[in-house]
C-alpha cells in the first residue's frame, strides 16, 4: 500500500512545501510559520479542487441524466415490483444505454480520498518528527522543525483529538470537526432543497440524496476525532469550496424542474413583465413559461443592432 501511495506522498508534500516557499516570499522566509503551513494546505484544497472540476461538471451532468430517467425508472419499479433481480437488471441496461451512474454524485469525494489519506501519513509523519515512508526527503530537517511546530489557532496542525492530551488543542479540534460536520450537511441540503426536483419519498434517488445528508456528517463526525488539524483544515475547506461551487451553479443554470429552477423562470418573467411576483408555479406552467423565455430570447437575439447615429 505504501509503495502505491509514495507517489502521492511525494507529490502532496511538494505542493505544500512550494506553497510554503511562495509565502515565504509574501511573508517572511522566517517568518509566521504556523500561518504559511496553513495557507500551504488552503493552497493545496485549491490546486485539487480547480484539477477536479471537471469531474465537478461530469458530476452534475450524470445527476441531470438520472433526474430525466425517472419516470422510465418508475415504469421498470412498477413493471418489475415482484422481481428485484429483474429489476436491477433492467435498471442497470438503462444507466448503461444513458450513459450515467447512479453514484455520480460521489465521485469527487472519492477521487479527493487517496489524497485525504496521504495528507493523513504525511501530517502524522510531521507530528512523529519522522522522515521515513511517509515524509519524502523534500521534506528539510528545517521545513520538518517548522511544520512540527506550527500551529491553528495555537493549535499544533499535526495534533489530532485523541493524540493531544492539551485542552486547547481538543477544543480547537471539536469545532473544526462541528463545522466539518455542517458544512456537509448544508451543502447537501442546499443540493436537495434547492438544486433537486422534487421526488416522491419512495424514489431511489431520493433516498439515496437522504442518506448522505445525515450519514455522511455522522461519520466525519466520528472519525474526526482521529484527523490531525491540518487534515480537519484541508476537509474543512474543500467543504466550503463544494457549497459555493455548488450554489453558484443552482444559481446560474439550475437543474430543470428544480425549485431552483422555477425562480430562474419567475425572476426571466418579472423581468419581462408576465408575471406577478410571488406567484406559484406548477409543472405545466413552468413549461409553458420556459417556452415562453425561450422565444422571447430568440426573438430578442434575431432583433438587428441599431447603429448609433453619428455625431
Amino acid at each position: 500500500m505504501n509503495t502505491i501511495l509514495k507517489p502521492l506522498y511525494f507529490a502532496i508534500s511538494w505542493v505544500m512545501v512550494q506553497f510554503h516557499s511562495l509565502f515565504g516570499l509574501l511573508l517572511g522566509k522566517h517568518a509566521h510559520e504556523s500561518l504559511k503551513w496553513t495557507l500551504s494546505i488552503v493552497g493545496l484544497v485549491i490546486l485539487i479542487r480547480v484539477i477536479l472540476i471537471p469531474l465537478f461538471v461530469k458530476q452534475i451532468k450524470s445527476q441531470r441524466a438520472m433526474t430525466a430517467l425517472q419516470p422510465k425508472m418508475k415504469e421498470i419499479q412498477k413493471r418489475y415490483k415482484d422481481d428485484r433481480q429483474k429489476q436491477s437488471e433492467e435498471m442497470m441496461k438503462l444507466y448503461k444505454e444513458h450513459k450515467t451512474n447512479p453514484l455520480a454524485s460521489c465521485f469527487p469525494l472519492l477521487a479527493q480520498a487517496p489524497i485525504f489519506f496521504a495528507l493523513f501519513r504525511v501530517l502524522n509523519a510531521v507530528a512523529n518528527d519522522n522522515k521515513g515512508h511517509y515524509l519524502p526527503s523534500i521534506f528539510t530537517q528545517d521545513l520538518l522543525n517548522t511544520a512540527h511546530t506550527a500551529k491553528f489557532l495555537g493549535a499544533p496542525i499535526a495534533d489530532s483529538f485523541l493524540s493531544s492530551h492539551i485542552t486547547s488543542t481538543k477544543i480547537v479540534t471539536v469545532v473544526l470537526i462541528a463545522f466539518m460536520s455542517a458544512t456537509t450537511f448544508s451543502t447537501q441540503r442546499q443540493l436537495m432543497v434547492k438544486g433537486m426536483p422534487k421526488m416522491e419519498a419512495g424514489n431511489p434517488m431520493a433516498q439515496q440524496q437522504k442518506i448522505m445528508l445525515y450519514v455522511f456528517p455522522v461519520i466525519f463526525a466520528i472519525s474526526g476525532v482521529n484527523f490531525p488539524i491540518g487534515v480537519l483544515i484541508y476537509w474543512s475547506t474543500t467543504n466550503l469550496w463544494t457549497f459555493f461551487q455548488q450554489f453558484y451553479v443552482i444559481k446560474r443554470n439550475p437543474t430543470p424542474g428544480s425549485p431552483a429552477y422555477e425562480e430562474l423562470l419567475k425572476r426571466r418573467a418579472l423581468e419581462g413583465g408576465t408575471m406577478d411576483a410571488g406567484a406559484v408555479l406548477s409543472p405545466e406552467e413552468a413549461e409553458k413559461l420556459e417556452k415562453k423565455v425561450q422565444q422571447t430570447n430568440a426573438r430578442q437575439r434575431k432583433q438587428p443592432t441599431r447603429k448609433k447615429p453619428k455625431k
